[in-house]
């Protein structure tokens, strides 16, 4: 063992083990600096501010108490709104995300020329916020759920493509070259190669942004794109904790069942996988 140690190559090695133990540590010391400090800009060590939180929520849910659901024949449009927009949000932001993410895959599209403006777009379209989203296209076609079903479908876009370009670019190329070499066209070495891998990954992410746009599309009503939303803001702004208390659990409601069915369309494909 002592004469492995003098080698020069085991010199190297413990060499680059400091090295990266050293890189380690520094972005480590750097991480934690950055979120102490971003706890102190947002003032959340000014304990002052915390004195008369909980009185105001226990308040809060006492006027809350007990949820009135009297109104409840007239929340029949904004929930189906809300779900209308959730479902053709994520299918719109799908359906654009397939080609883009196709193109924004580095082992698909080698061409930078190509794939470096389709990231461009992809990044672009998930950093603007689904509520400026709302904002314009509230202002470009006016109030309703189509604006929210626009919105969600420019977001989920952006967020779907790079997703869909990253499984892309995680296909294990070894099944496709044992099929190529088989003489196997371009269509099978996609039907019985690609797909499998990346299928149960598709359907996942795309499931688990249906769930995310349904909560999404309860606050594109703050800005008019309809729903539950709406509903939900209307009754706070004219002080029916009762009637917003009984909307918020029919909202968790009908969230709790989409996660349930997401849950089992996920099983089934990641079974069949």
């Amino acid at each position: 063992m002592s004469e492995l140690t003098q080698t020069p190559g085991w010199a190297a090695i413990q060499q680059d083990s400091r090295s990266r133990l050293r890189t380690s540590l520094i972005a480590t010391i750097v991480a934690t600096a950055a979120i102490v400090v971003a706890f102190i800009y947002a003032g959340a060590f000014d304990w002052r501010r915390y004195a008369g939180a909980l009185p105001t929520i226990v308040t809060l849910l006492g006027d809350s108490m007990p949820p009135d659901f009297s109104r409840w024949p007239k929340w029949g449009r904004p929930l189906l709104e809300t779900l209308s927009m959730s479902i053709a949000g994520t299918v719109l932001g799908a359906l654009a995300a397939m080609p883009l993410g196709a193109l924004a895959a580095r082992n698909v599209v080698r061409a930078p020329w190509i794939g470096n403006p389709a990231r461009l777009l992809l990044n672009l379209l998930r950093s603007i916020p689904g509520l400026i989203w709302g904002v314009m296209f509230v202002a470009a076609v006016g109030f309703g759920p189509l604006p929210g079903i626009l919105a969600l479908g420019c977001h989920s876009t952006g967020m779907l493509g790079k997703f869909y370009a990253e499984t892309l670019e995680h296909v294990e190329p070894g099944p496709g070259d044992a099929l190529r070499s088989l003489g196997v066209s371009r269509l099978g070495v996609l039907r019985f190669s690609v797909l499998p891998q990346i299928l149960p990954r598709l359907v996942d992410v795309t499931i688990y942004r249906w769930e995310h746009n349904l909560r999404a599309a309860t606050t594109l009503g703050v800005v008019g794109a309809g729903g539950l939303g709406l509903e939900i803001i209307t009754a706070f702004h004219l002080f029916e904790y009762r009637e917003a208390m009984a909307l918020i659990i029919l909202m968790l409601g009908l969230v709790t069942a989409i996660t349930l069915i997401g849950g089992r369309l996920r099983a089934r494909f990641l079974d069949q996988a």
